[in-house]
């Protein structure tokens, strides 16, 4: 049985606060989504934004229309009342993914260093429908979790200066698309030519937190 779940907040510079759970772990980041998207369709006035993280939640306001006092005092029944996300996502992606070769340069050293073939990284990567626990590191970057245990590897060693748009990497306990040309430490196994962000689209980012994704081999 997990441990229930904790609530702590401090303040983040004068016009923000943050709010952090513990433990970290999937029900957590449930809790973190679900407690967003209720702020976001309830927020007082003064309330500028609610941006999840993996088990946090950063809430920016306007300190001349809602002091923090204020904010964590209606936001104090709602840590208790409000249940975490279902533990299945309602929105599910599935993106095709060629893996290997030029797409997936790591993927025989990941398949090395984890005592499997490739073709069984690729089985188990494929075997579960992950969720978005985040957006972060670069915009439209997704977090995905949780990754299978088999699976889990440390970052590289040495991080590459450019990482093409569409790789699909693992590391960390976790697996994550990059959706523009950016540098990176993640194992690369895979590219999907599937667009992750644009930055002209509505939303400019294709995944949203608290999505579902599908990786299916092509």
């Amino acid at each position: 049985m997990q441990d229930p779940l904790t609530w702590h907040w401090q303040p983040f510079g004068a016009s923000a606060l943050l709010l952090e759970v513990h433990p970290v772990g999937q029900l957590a980041n449930r809790a973190v989504l679900a407690l967003a998207e209720h702020v976001r369709a309830t927020a007082p006035v003064g309330l500028i934004a609610a941006v999840p993280a993996i088990n946090s939640l950063l809430l920016t306001f306007e300190p001349l229309v809602l002091t923090s006092a204020a904010l964590q005092a209606w936001l104090e029944p709602l840590l208790a009342s409000v249940p975490p996300a279902p533990a299945e996502p309602l929105h599910i992606h599935e993106l095709p993914v060629n893996y290997g070769g030029a797409a997936g340069p790591d993927l025989v050293a990941v398949a090395e260093a984890l005592a499997l073939t490739p073709h069984e990284v690729i089985d188990l990567h494929t075997s579960v429908t992950y969720r978005v626990m985040m957006l972060g590191f670069a915009p439209g970057f997704p977090y995905l979790g949780p990754l299978p245990a088999a699976l889990h590897l440390p970052r590289r060693a040495t991080p590459r200066n450019a990482v093409p748009a569409g790789s699909v990497a693992i590391a960390a306990g976790m697996t994550g698309i990059y959706p523009t040309c950016l540098p990176g430490g993640w194992h690369l196994i895979g590219r999907t030519p599937v667009t992750l962000f644009d930055p002209h689209g509505d939303p400019p980012a294709l995944l949203a937190p608290g999505d579902g994704v599908r990786f299916v081999a092509c």
